[in-house]
């Protein structure tokens, strides 16, 4: 995986690579929410074969680096949160809140320190 090595190694490559695999996440839940609670017969099976395939994506590019396992989860729990919110707000159409606004700014202080600090 020499090449993954490379683009994980470039600036900003990291946070591509993790807002990938939090849309793919994101987007898998949404096919699910959307089977669940919208679809009707026929596009309930698609959204949960579309929700299982790109589920299975993101379990494979979340786990094709060979990084430190912690702290990729505790950055990606930033990435994750932001593009939830956008999908949210986007597909779902659920304003955002204060308490969500809040609560995101201590999830994004968080994988900051956890990103930046050198110690």
């Amino acid at each position: 995986m020499r090449w993954l090595d490379q683009i994980l190694e470039v600036p900003g490559g990291v946070f591509l690579f993790l807002t990938i695999a939090a849309s793919l996440e994101v987007f898998g839940d949404a096919f699910f929410q959307s089977a669940v609670h919208r679809a009707s017969s026929e596009s309930r099976w698609l959204s949960v074969a579309a929700g299982a395939l790109t589920l299975s994506c993101y379990g494979l590019v979340v786990n094709l680096p060979r990084w430190d396992f912690g702290k990729l989860l505790g950055l990606y729990v930033v990435f994750f949160f932001l593009v939830t919110q956008v999908v949210a707000r986007v597909r779902f159409n659920q304003p955002l809140t204060l308490p969500v606004v809040v609560g995101g700014s201590m999830i994004v202080a968080g994988g900051a320190i956890i990103y930046f600090w050198k110690g």
